[in-house]
Formats: structure tokens, sequence, C-alpha cells
């Protein structure tokens, strides 16, 4: 009589040893927050939510308990981090999932709430929730084992007005023992956000994640097989994990003829991931370095331009400053001259012969710019001139009688460049852009300032602010000019 039971309670324990992974499954605590964010003012995404709606469901079907936000603000956005925090405090697995807009500025990276008003670099810190937070709450918590997914890698929405930002998100540095984290593409680069129903990345995700006996590994280098096949995007995955994890555990191993050693297979498996693990991590970090030297070179180019605009402008004003000092000495010149001949030179304004806007044309070959009170000759020397010989002319230039003609400056002749004028240059084949009263051969006058062997000039028919040879006379005239006072 007491047979029967006896083998009922075998049959028992022989169902509980097969099928182990079953069992701590069923009593595993799995905790999951899900963010989806796609209605940004500034660059909306179309898929986020979707993904955060799909990825949330999946998650259920594998024993998750799910908190689900979609276009979350930043409050909604550090608050539901938190109370993820302090359950996973209770132990059991732990799992953050996030899709919408990230940044990376110095280092760090940063998930972008709906409604955060950005302007520029200092603003992210305190609109934009630090996603090194969300490892914080988990170290915090100690539950053992933590996966974070960041589908977040797509460009930074809000283009120069953030101009420090990196593409794509940094390479995570420091995350507690028993972490799994995974991003959408690799260090520096931008994901996609799709044009189906979820991004290329997220919907690999969900076809592996419901296959039974997949560990965690298997899961996310089939996603990034099948990424890569398909779009040319690679993720990758940062993982201290000790032990296996199954999204959904499997119905136990079976041997085929290749292998009859269920046990040693999945051990070479392992092995194997965790040797792709640190290849793509190695290769991960070479990325960050190539970003980091390019970065470095950006910065160089951006110290040498402001260094070369400081010396622009130090010679613009050595420039003014010595003619000023040769228009007061040619001044006390003339006035000595004045006085020992006992003559005045002979000075005729002229009579108005035509006006364009500010600029009126006189019968004495001179053209006065009313705004500036500058009088210009009305046409230049005529004939290819060096810039030495050029200041020679304009110095001796007697136009209208007057005898302080000097060389132009190269924000005055900036200032005779009007882009909605235009005529043909005498004696070349383009256009110049200025007042036809002054009447150009070729595209270029030179200007007084000088650095080393170079002097300034302007270019009429582009309007560019160049520095040439000294000695180079093709295209270069002289265009004299004088205070009218």
């Amino acid at each position: 009589m007491q047979v029967m039971p006896i083998r009922i309670l075998l049959v028992l324990l022989s169902l509980i040893i097969l099928c182990p992974s079953s069992a701590s499954a069923d009593a595993e605590r799995r905790t999951a927050l899900v963010i989806g964010n796609s209605t940004y003012s500034t660059g909306p995404l179309k898929n986020p939510a979707n993904d955060a709606t799909d990825m949330a469901a999946t998650l259920k079907k594998a024993g998750f308990s799910v908190t689900l936000k979609k276009n979350a603000n930043h409050r909604e956005m550090i608050e539901s981090i938190e109370e993820c925090g302090n359950t996973l405090k209770r132990g059991g697995v732990g799992l953050f999932y996030y899709a919408g807009h990230g940044v990376q500025v110095g280092g760090i990276n940063y998930l972008l709430p709906v409604g955060s008003r950005i302007n520029r670099e200092g603003d992210v810190r305190y609109e934009a929730v630090d996603a090194g937070r969300v490892l914080t709450e988990m170290e915090t918590a100690n539950n053992g084992l933590n996966i974070v997914i960041l589908d977040a890698c797509r460009d930074n929405p809000f283009g120069k007005s953030v101009r420090s930002t990196s593409r794509g998100l940094a390479i995570v540095t420091h995350a507690p023992t028993g972490t799994f984290i995974s991003y959408s593409t690799g260090a520096g680069q931008v994901d996609r956000d799709g044009t189906g129903r979820n991004s290329p990345y997220t919907k690999a995700l969900l076809e592996n994640i419901v296959k039974p006996g997949l560990t965690i590994n298997k899961v996310f280098m089939n996603a990034r097989s099948k990424l890569k096949k398909e779009t040319g995007q690679v993720p990758w995955e940062l993982s201290s994990l000790v032990g296996d994890f199954f999204f959904v555990p499997g119905k136990g191993a079976v041997a085929t003829v290749e292998d009859e050693s269920p046990v040693s297979t999945s051990t070479a498996t392992t092995a194997m991931d965790d040797e792709e693990q640190k290849l793509e991590a190695e290769r991960q970090r070479l990325e960050q370095e190539k970003a980091d030297l390019a970065r470095q070179k950006v910065l160089a180019d951006k110290r040498r331009q402001l260094e070369e605009e400081k010396e622009r402008l130090e010679a613009e004003k050595k420039a003014r400053r010595q003619a000023e000092i040769e228009r007061k000495q040619a001044k006390k010149k003339k006035g000595r001259y004045d006085v020992a001949m006992g003559t005045r030179p002979s000075v005729s304004k002229g009579n108005e012969i035509k006006r364009d806007g500010r600029f009126i044309a006189y019968d004495n070959g001179t053209v006065l710019d009313t705004k500036t009170n500058l009088m210009w000759a009305a046409k230049d020397n005529g004939s290819d001139i060096n810039w030495q010989n050029a200041k020679s002319y304009c110095e001796s230039y007697r136009g209208g009688g007057y005898t302080d003609w000097r060389m132009p400056t190269q924000d005055e002749l900036a200032a005779l460049y009007d882009g909605g004028k235009s005529y043909r240059a005498t004696q070349r084949a383009y256009y110049v852009h200025l007042t036809d009263l002054i009447q150009l051969s070729a595209c270029c006058p030179w200007a007084l300032e000088t650095r080393g062997s170079e002097a300034a000039n302007l270019y009429f028919d582009i309007g560019f602010r160049l520095w040439d040879p000294q000695s180079g006379g093709s295209y270069f005239r002289a265009l004299p000019v004088r205070s009218d006072k």
C-alpha cells in the first residue's frame, strides 16, 4: 500500500533535478524600466515611443515587471529611475531600456527628456539626464545582475547651438560587477531611427529576446550580426557578468550527432562570446581614441584661426597708426611749403555731375562717399602694379588739386563693396561689385596693411579680404583715397 506514494515522490524529485532552469526563472524577480521619447520640439523622432511599447510587451512575456514611460519629461525620468533603484534593492534582475535622443558632452552621456530647453552646452547638465545615474542606482541596489540597453546614439539634435557635443555616445569606463551594457552603435557613431515601426536595433533585439535557450551574449550577438548585415550598423556591449542569463530559459539541452556533449558546447560558446566581447571593447576603445584625436585637431585648427585673426587685427591697427602718422607728417610738410612759397595749391571740389545713393561724382575726377566722408579717385591707375608702386602712386596722386591722397585700408575698401551692384571691369572679363561711379579696371585694389612680405587687398569680384605677395602685379590696382573734412 505504500509503494505508490514512494514512486510519486521519486518522479517529482526527478522533475526538479531535470528542470532546474525553469524553477529558477519562475522564482527570480525581474524588474524593468522602459522609456521611449519621441515628441521632441527640436529633432522629433518617429520610433522611440513604439520601440518602448514593444520592448515593454516583450519583457513582460519574459517575466519582467515593467514600468513603461513614453515621452517623459525631466522630472518623470528622474523619479522613475529612482523608483526602479528602490525596487531593485529587494533583489533580482534589473533592466533599463531607453530609446530617444542622447548626446555626449565632455565624455559624459546624457539622455534627453521631452521638453528639455537646451540652447548652449551648459544647459545639458541641468536639462538632460546623466546616463551614469542609472548605473549609480543599480550599484547602490547591489542586486547582483543588471542590464542597460541604450538605443540612444542618434545625432545631436541641437546643431550648432551646442557645439561641444560629440557624435554618438562615449564608452562607459566604470560599471558595477554583474552589469551588461548594450549600445545601439559604436562610440562616436550615430544610430538610425528607421523607417518602419521600430528602429533597426530594437527590431533585431525583439526578434532574439523571445528565442528560448539563448544566453544574453548570444541574444545581442545575433542582433549585432543581423544589424551589420542589413544596415552596416554595429552595436556593441560592455559586460562584467560572472554567469549566464537567459531572457527565456530553454527546455533542456539536446545532444546532436556532431556534438554529443551539450555542456562542452555551451562552455565553448561562452568562451567565444567572451573573446568577441573583449575584441569589440578593444575596437571601441580605439574608435574613441580616434574620435578624441579628431576633436583635438579641430580645436587646434580653431586655435590657429584665432591666432591668425589676432595677427590680422594687430596689422590693421598698426597700419591705421602708420597712416595717421603719415597724414600728420604730410599736413605739416604741406604747411611749411605753403609758408615758404607764400602760395596754396589750387584745390577745387568741382561740380557735381552724378549721384548713386550715398556717392556723389564731381567733374574733377573725384567721388565723395557721404556716409564715410572719404573722397575716392573716380578710377584706379589702370594697369598691373605691385604694392610699393601702388602706395607711391596713391601718395603722389593730385586729383582735384588735393595733396593728401593715400592708399586705403582694407576696411575702407570693404566699405565700398556692395553685392547688390555689379559692372564689368574695364580690362578684365569679370564683374566687380561697387558703385559704377568708381571705375575699376581689374578686381583687386591694394590696401595699406602689410604682414611680412604680404600686403592686404580686397577682391571686388567675390568680396573677400585677402593677403598676397607685395611683389605680385597681376590683377592688382592702386585706388587713391583721402579724408574730406
